[in-house]
């Protein structure tokens, strides 16, 4: 393996690096307010800047808001500064997340996450009581941030006091300083940008082969980490794409350390959806066994702990050089998980994790030639991600348009065109589609995705809130397998207490129980209750609750298939066939797509959560996703032109009925488009049509004089209308267009004056020395006369068209009909080549005369001894 070197030695170990540059940020902030912070991981920002701020008197009494991108991370900064201070959580220091706050009229300093600024945001645009607004590790691009960030620019510049501005400190360990500087103060030279350089104790990068992103990198995982146990001995943190991948890595390794390791070795996995303990367990100093031994750990990590966390007693990291990152398919309204390679920025990040406490290790599974190949950053959420979340908030804080907020990265408009077409589906936008309707100002104060919102208030309307709120605990949160299928219905069983669950999963049902009841109680904070006089039975509400969230992807089954289904977007989805629900005719899918590696190809999406859908209820509680098209067009699926009512939803035609009355104008413009589309080849074109066209053209090319047609594909097509149009009434098939006499049709275009200079000018046939009639392909350029070698004899020229203007290509034919000579000069070839082709020629067909004179001897089209 190649090796090279990170870092520094470091110095002084009781001082933050942080701490040099304080008095800066502190005498900086004094007179302006904005500032930009670089300081790489582990140079103490994120608890050194907020409490040396504590005690500024620009505070005036109010608060510093901090944001972290993650929960975690945001507990763990609280607890960090109130133990620094002596105190608890909650007094000076707090946090607030989701479901979750430590907060009291002490507080000086929150630490929250970004959807909870946000929601902030809405309700008090000026932040009045806030003071410094921080967004630390802004590196990260979160979609969340970004939003936070532009509505709080906006918010200061249109209601805070020029005298009590909100200062707005971005704090980031790699990004582009200069952009952020020039976004905080639009019309200056720009925000501040101060640097800390950091502590880092070395440490050295070792190189492995890359392994191809669709290989599982699991097994080469687990040796590298066997290996640097035994050869390191020290507490490893170990980077991997996602859930899945840990769950396996740390299953390979528990069998292989096993009683046979000589070591004590915890195996800690730490990604988003565990529960706070088991995070706090990963991240936490391990406690010395009852002998003294400090126990080695292995951390299974997601990102997570890239920038935002340090995990305690780790020198060497293990970087599998992947990540899982959601992207937002515009055209398909879906987000798929996609295993791609880390920027050299993360790989950076996570290489420092190993020199916090002394020199480390970074075992890199991929080459030093793959490392010098890989991006410098990862692109922003925001420019890959859903948007009707951000739409929905926009819409809320009263702007029609992103253009009216500064970005670093603008939306991408088809990603937000798609947003606010979901939004309208799901009724969140009024009439004019430019502002909020009631039911979307009701679920923007609900935190959570549009679509989760909007069934929570439809559960309510039915009457199956505490359903509702199980199933939006559920979606909200990665699902465990519980060995039953896509079926969610058996998950909210779960959930609600009506199937016990098993002892391995008893966590994930406690967070999804507390989930369920903080939504139960938002529901009445936020909505009106308002129970239809329509409620539900328990079997058709799951099914309904879902079609509400994921109007588009109501799922039919195809016709004579057991796997596949239809979206009401249209698109092809698969179920196993062993799946309880793949006898289901109708399905409401929650999740689809899934997981999938560049480079890999699926022929339809898979169907990962779902539930059985009662169709009655189109006729019901759903009747307002239908609708009554009529349809008048050319089906390329059936070859014929379709006129008939549908009645749809989304791309499912539910029922259909054949119109009696179509507009024969409109029958014609539609089947002209379809020529058009498809092409002149799908008209009956014999080959004696085909000849004859040919001759037309030729002429209209050459002859200027008179006002030939032309008959040459572009020009035929461009004129449908007025030379195919009249005869297409009584088509309506694709064997009714090869029934049309197009010979007969086209002829009508030539009058009969010009049928007969065709006739003299480009004759079908013409007369040769033997005194036969042959045809002339007019489909060769020039056109071609092919003739057996003998009718030609005693001819000097060849013969020509168009008043003689034009000699034909000559294909002298053997006694076989197989051509021995091409030419435009006859006497050419009679005085030279011809002798060559008799010697040849003679002794395979003796019965045919091969005179030596061939300009002087009779033409023949019969053998010597019939002539």
């Amino acid at each position: 393996m190649n090796k090279d070197t990170q870092g520094a030695q470091a110095t002084n170990t009781s001082v933050l690096p942080i701490q040099g540059v304080i008095p800066e940020i502190r005498q900086y902030f004094l007179t302006a307010h904005e500032l930009v912070l670089e300081a790489p991981p582990g140079a103490g920002k994120t608890t050194v800047v907020p409490l040396s701020l504590l005690d500024e008197a620009w505070l005036q009494g109010k608060k510093i808001v901090m944001l972290e991108p993650r929960r975690i991370a945001a507990r763990a900064a609280a607890s960090r500064m109130a133990q620094l201070l002596g105190e608890p959580v909650g007094k000076r220091v707090g946090y607030q997340v989701r479901h979750d706050k430590k907060i009291s009229r002490e507080t000086k300093i929150e630490v929250i996450t970004e959807g909870v600024l946000t929601r902030r945001l809405q309700s008090d645009p000026s932040l009045e009581n806030v003071a410094l607004l921080i967004f630390d590790e802004f590196h990260e691009r979160n979609l969340e941030s970004d939003l936070g960030l532009a509505l709080a620019l906006q918010g200061r510049e249109l209601f805070r006091e020029s005298d009590e501005p909100l200062k707005i400190l971005v704090m980031s360990a790699t990004l582009d300083g200069g952009a952020i500087s020039k976004l905080l103060s639009v019309g200056s030279d720009g925000a501040r940008i101060i640097r800390s350089e950091g502590r880092a104790f070395p440490v050295e990068a070792i190189y492995g082969k890359t392994i191809p992103l669709r290989d599982s990198i699991v097994g080469s995982i687990v040796q590298v980490i066997e290996s640097s146990l035994e050869l390191d001995s020290k507490s490893i943190l170990v980077f991997l794409p996602g859930q899945k991948e840990i769950l396996a890595v740390q299953k390979q390794l528990l069998l292989r350390l096993g009683a046979n390791s000589k070591k004590v070795v915890s195996v800690l996995p730490l990604y988003g959806s565990l529960s706070m303990e088991q995070q706090q367990r990963a991240i936490a100093p391990l406690t010395p066994s009852d002998e003294g031994q400090i126990p080695l750990k292995v951390v299974l990590s997601t990102d997570l702990a890239e920038t935002s966390l340090t995990i305690e007693g780790v020198s060497v990291v293990i970087d599998s050089g992947l990540r899982r990152e959601p992207a937002f398919d515009a055209n398909s309204g879906m987000t798929r998980l996609n295993t791609r390679r880390i920027s050299k920025a993360s790989s950076t990040q996570r290489m420092g994790r190993a020199g916090r406490l002394e020199p480390g290790k970074c075992y890199r599974m991929w080459s030093e030639d793959q490392q010098n190949q890989l991006i410098e950053y990862s692109a922003p959420e925001i420019l890959q991600a859903d948007l009707a979340p951000l739409a929905l908030n926009l819409l809320s804080w009263g702007v029609e348009s992103p253009e009216d907020l500064a970005w670093l990265n603008k939306p991408p408009s088809g990603a937000y065109g798609q947003a606010l077409s979901l939004l309208r589906k799901l009724g969140v936008l009024d009439p004019s589609g430019e502002s909020l309707s009631e039911h979307g100002k009701a679920i923007s104060g609900i935190p959570a995705h549009p679509r989760i919102a909007h069934m929570l208030v439809c559960s309510m309307q039915v009457g199956q809130l505490e359903m509702g709120a199980a199933l939006a605990a559920i979606l909200s949160e990665r699902l465990p397998s519980l060995g039953r299928g896509v079926d969610l219905s058996f998950y909210v069983s779960v959930v609600v207490g009506e199937i016990p669950c098993d002892r391995p999963h008893r966590a994930w049902l406690t967070r999804m129980q507390r989930s369920s009841k903080l939504f139960t109680g938002l529901l009445s904070s936020y909505v009106e209750r308002q129970i239809s006089k329509n409620e539900l039975d328990d079997d058709q509400t799951i099914g309904y609750l879902i079609a509400c969230a994921y109007p588009d992807r109501i799922a039919h089954r195809k016709a004579s298939s057991d796997t596949r289904f239809q979206l009401s977007s249209g698109r092809s989805v698969q179920l196993d066939k062993s799946d309880d629900l793949a006898s289901s005719e109708w399905l409401a899918v929650a999740e689809l797509g899934g997981n999938s590696r560049i480079g890999t190809t699926k022929r339809d999406d898979r169907i990962f959560q779902a539930s059985k859908l009662d169709s009655e209820l189109f006729e019901s509680h759903l009747a307002h996703l239908k609708d009554i098209n009529e349809i008048v067009e050319w089906s390329e699926q059936w070859g014929r032109f379709v006129a008939e009512e549908r009645v749809v939803l989304g791309e499912i035609v539910l029922s259909r009925e054949k119109l009696t009355r179509v507009p024969d104008s409109a029958k014609r413009d539609i089947l002209c488009k379809m020529i058009r589309k498809q092409g002149l080849g799908v008209l009956s074109w014999s080959a004696e049509l085909e000849q004859w066209r040919a001759r037309v053209i030729l002429v209209q090319l050459t002859d200027q004089n008179q006002a030939w047609p032309n008959m040459s594909d572009t020009s035929l097509l461009q004129t449908l209308e007025y030379w195919l149009s009249p005869h297409l009434s009584d088509v309506s098939s694709i064997a009714d267009l090869k029934k049309i006499d197009l010979k007969q049709v086209l002829s009508n275009e030539l009058s009969w004056p010009l049928s007969q200079e065709l006739e003299r000018l480009a004759p079908q046939k013409i007369k040769v020395p033997s005194g036969s009639q042959i045809a002339i392909d007019y489909l060769q350029s020039p056109p071609v006369l092919a003739v057996k070698l003998q009718e030609m004899f005693g001819s000097e020229q060849a013969p020509a068209i168009l008043n003689g203007a034009l000699k034909l290509v000559v294909h002298l034919l053997s006694p076989a009909r197989r051509p021995i000579q091409v030419t435009q000069d006859l006497l050419g070839f009679w005085r030279g080549s011809y002798h060559e082709v008799k010697k040849e020629m003679k002794g395979r067909y003796p019965k045919h005369p091969w005179p030596d004179n061939p300009i002087e001897a009779s033409p023949s089209k019969f053998t010597k001894a019939r002539s």
